[in-house]
């Protein structure tokens, strides 16, 4: 049981590694990171197309790999 949740785990963090590696870059870099990235938070810009699908994949995706996380940490 503890080594499906572990192989289950491991499957989910490489799906939120690829699904964070394919969306596309937002910032201004290190700069914009620095002095003004809160403006995109916050901001009124929605993600479209290809970037919205990707954006709810990898919430979705972290939603599972934390969940499962916790049932590991909760099991052993």
């Amino acid at each position: 049981m503890e080594a499906v949740a572990i192989t289950l785990i491991i499957i989910s963090a490489l799906v939120l590694i690829g699904l964070v590696v394919m969306q596309s870059g937002k910032g201004e870099g290190l700069s914009g990171a620095i002095s003004g990235g809160a403006e995109q938070l916050f901001g009124k810009k929605k993600a479209r197309g290809v970037d919205a699908v990707l954006q709810k994949a990898t919430i979705i995706a972290a939603v599972v790999f934390f969940a499962l996380t916790f049932a590991v940490a909760y099991i052993l």
